[in-house]
Protein backbone atom coordinates (compact mmCIF):
# COMPACT_ATOMS: atom_id res chain seq x y z
CA UNK A 1 0.00 0.00 0.00
CA UNK A 2 2.83 2.49 1.03
CA UNK A 3 4.37 2.06 -2.63
CA UNK A 4 1.00 3.21 -3.95
CA UNK A 5 1.16 6.19 -1.78
CA UNK A 6 3.47 7.99 -3.75
CA UNK A 7 1.73 7.42 -7.57
CA UNK A 8 -1.91 8.67 -6.36
CA UNK A 9 -0.41 11.47 -5.55
CA UNK A 10 1.71 12.22 -8.29
CA UNK A 11 -1.97 11.52 -10.59
CA UNK A 12 -3.49 13.98 -8.23
CA UNK A 13 -0.87 16.55 -8.12
CA UNK A 14 -1.51 16.47 -12.10
CA UNK A 15 -5.14 16.44 -11.86
CA UNK A 16 -5.17 19.40 -9.57
CA UNK A 17 -2.71 21.19 -11.84
CA UNK A 18 -4.10 20.40 -15.31
CA UNK A 19 -7.69 22.16 -13.86
CA UNK A 20 -6.05 25.53 -12.37
CA UNK A 21 -6.22 27.56 -15.32
CA UNK A 22 -2.24 28.42 -15.89
CA UNK A 23 -1.01 29.11 -19.69
CA UNK A 24 2.13 30.04 -21.42
CA UNK A 25 2.11 33.04 -22.54
CA UNK A 26 1.92 33.34 -26.65
CA UNK A 27 0.30 31.03 -29.36
CA UNK A 28 -2.49 31.18 -30.90
CA UNK A 29 -3.27 33.17 -33.77
CA UNK A 30 -3.35 37.24 -34.07
CA UNK A 31 -7.09 36.60 -34.80
CA UNK A 32 -9.12 33.73 -34.75
CA UNK A 33 -9.75 34.05 -38.45
CA UNK A 34 -6.10 35.29 -39.57
CA UNK A 35 -3.66 32.10 -39.09
CA UNK A 36 -1.98 33.23 -42.72
CA UNK A 37 -0.84 37.30 -43.23
CA UNK A 38 1.38 38.88 -45.54
CA UNK A 39 3.19 41.36 -43.69
CA UNK A 40 3.99 44.90 -46.22
CA UNK A 41 7.22 47.08 -45.95
CA UNK A 42 6.41 49.65 -43.93
CA UNK A 43 6.52 53.09 -45.55
CA UNK A 44 9.44 55.35 -44.66
CA UNK A 45 7.98 58.88 -43.93
CA UNK A 46 11.21 59.08 -41.71
CA UNK A 47 14.30 60.54 -42.27
CA UNK A 48 16.10 57.55 -40.79
CA UNK A 49 17.17 55.45 -43.82
CA UNK A 50 16.24 51.65 -43.44
CA UNK A 51 13.51 52.41 -40.59
CA UNK A 52 10.69 50.93 -43.05
CA UNK A 53 13.20 47.69 -43.30
CA UNK A 54 13.91 47.37 -39.39
CA UNK A 55 9.93 47.80 -37.86
CA UNK A 56 8.85 45.46 -41.07
CA UNK A 57 11.62 42.87 -40.17
CA UNK A 58 11.15 43.12 -36.39
CA UNK A 59 6.86 42.84 -37.06
CA UNK A 60 7.60 39.71 -39.13
CA UNK A 61 9.89 38.18 -36.06
CA UNK A 62 7.71 38.26 -33.40
CA UNK A 63 4.27 37.09 -35.01
CA UNK A 64 6.56 34.13 -36.23
CA UNK A 65 8.25 33.69 -33.01
CA UNK A 66 4.96 34.59 -30.45
CA UNK A 67 2.33 33.21 -32.42
CA UNK A 68 0.99 30.67 -34.70
CA UNK A 69 0.20 32.64 -37.42
CA UNK A 70 2.15 31.86 -40.94
CA UNK A 71 3.47 34.96 -42.51
CA UNK A 72 3.09 34.49 -46.31
CA UNK A 73 4.08 36.13 -49.20
CA UNK A 74 1.79 39.33 -49.84
CA UNK A 75 0.05 36.81 -53.01
CA UNK A 76 -0.78 34.21 -50.80
CA UNK A 77 -3.66 35.55 -48.57
CA UNK A 78 -6.21 38.05 -48.34
CA UNK A 79 -5.15 39.08 -45.24
CA UNK A 80 -2.07 42.16 -44.70
CA UNK A 81 -0.26 44.00 -42.16
CA UNK A 82 0.76 47.08 -43.56
CA UNK A 83 2.08 50.00 -41.56
CA UNK A 84 4.18 53.57 -42.21
CA UNK A 85 6.83 55.04 -39.79
CA UNK A 86 5.65 58.10 -39.57
CA UNK A 87 8.98 59.77 -37.43
CA UNK A 88 12.09 58.94 -35.97
CA UNK A 89 12.85 62.13 -33.55
CA UNK A 90 16.08 62.86 -31.43
CA UNK A 91 16.08 64.79 -28.53
CA UNK A 92 18.90 65.33 -25.85
CA UNK A 93 19.03 63.62 -22.37
CA UNK A 94 21.89 64.79 -20.61
CA UNK A 95 24.96 66.20 -21.43
CA UNK A 96 28.87 67.09 -20.05
CA UNK A 97 28.73 70.39 -20.60
CA UNK A 98 26.32 73.29 -22.59
CA UNK A 99 28.27 71.83 -25.69
CA UNK A 100 29.32 67.56 -25.49
CA UNK A 101 26.58 65.71 -24.99
CA UNK A 102 25.87 62.42 -23.69
CA UNK A 103 22.86 60.69 -24.20
CA UNK A 104 19.84 60.91 -26.30
CA UNK A 105 16.50 59.87 -26.67
CA UNK A 106 15.15 58.71 -30.12
CA UNK A 107 11.31 58.61 -30.53
CA UNK A 108 9.49 56.61 -33.03
CA UNK A 109 6.07 56.88 -34.03
CA UNK A 110 4.08 54.28 -36.59
CA UNK A 111 0.84 53.11 -37.49
CA UNK A 112 -0.40 49.66 -38.14
CA UNK A 113 -3.30 47.95 -39.90
CA UNK A 114 -4.56 44.70 -40.14
CA UNK A 115 -6.96 44.35 -43.10
CA UNK A 116 -8.98 41.18 -43.95
CA UNK A 117 -10.97 40.27 -47.34
CA UNK A 118 -12.06 43.29 -49.41
CA UNK A 119 -9.75 45.54 -47.84
CA UNK A 120 -11.76 45.62 -44.01
CA UNK A 121 -9.82 46.80 -41.34
CA UNK A 122 -9.54 44.11 -38.73
CA UNK A 123 -7.15 45.91 -36.56
CA UNK A 124 -5.59 49.28 -36.41
CA UNK A 125 -3.33 51.56 -34.63
CA UNK A 126 -2.53 55.12 -35.22
CA UNK A 127 0.77 56.80 -33.78
CA UNK A 128 1.84 54.34 -32.17
CA UNK A 129 5.02 55.27 -30.38
CA UNK A 130 8.21 53.90 -28.12
CA UNK A 131 11.34 55.78 -27.49
CA UNK A 132 15.12 54.61 -26.38
CA UNK A 133 18.08 56.22 -25.37
CA UNK A 134 21.34 55.83 -26.27
CA UNK A 135 24.33 56.68 -25.60
CA UNK A 136 26.73 59.74 -27.49
CA UNK A 137 30.16 58.81 -28.78
CA UNK A 138 32.58 61.78 -29.16
CA UNK A 139 33.81 59.26 -32.20
CA UNK A 140 31.14 59.60 -35.04
CA UNK A 141 31.32 56.31 -36.26
CA UNK A 142 31.02 55.05 -33.19
CA UNK A 143 27.85 57.26 -32.66
CA UNK A 144 26.06 56.47 -36.30
CA UNK A 145 26.49 53.13 -34.68
CA UNK A 146 24.79 53.73 -31.52
CA UNK A 147 22.07 55.35 -32.93
CA UNK A 148 21.11 52.47 -35.62
CA UNK A 149 20.96 50.15 -32.69
CA UNK A 150 18.72 52.78 -30.77
CA UNK A 151 16.53 52.59 -33.68
CA UNK A 152 16.77 48.85 -34.58
CA UNK A 153 15.82 47.94 -30.59
CA UNK A 154 12.89 50.45 -30.46
CA UNK A 155 11.80 48.54 -33.68
CA UNK A 156 11.84 45.30 -31.80
CA UNK A 157 9.70 46.49 -28.71
CA UNK A 158 7.35 48.40 -30.85
CA UNK A 159 6.92 44.65 -32.76
CA UNK A 160 6.43 43.19 -29.70
CA UNK A 161 3.95 44.99 -27.87
CA UNK A 162 2.06 45.33 -31.06
CA UNK A 163 1.90 41.90 -31.74
CA UNK A 164 0.67 41.60 -27.54
CA UNK A 165 -2.04 44.23 -28.63
CA UNK A 166 -3.46 42.24 -31.28
CA UNK A 167 -3.53 39.33 -30.29
CA UNK A 168 -5.50 40.91 -27.03
CA UNK A 169 -7.95 42.90 -28.61
CA UNK A 170 -9.35 39.66 -30.34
Amino acid sequence: MRQCVPWVLAALFVMIGSGCGYRLEGGGFINSDVTRVSVVMFENRSTESRAGISFTNELIREITAKTDTVVVAAGDTTRKISGTVHSITFSTISRSSSENVMERAVTAKVDVTLTGAGGNILWSVKNFSATESYRVSSISVNDEANKREAVELIAERMAERLVSQMTNDF
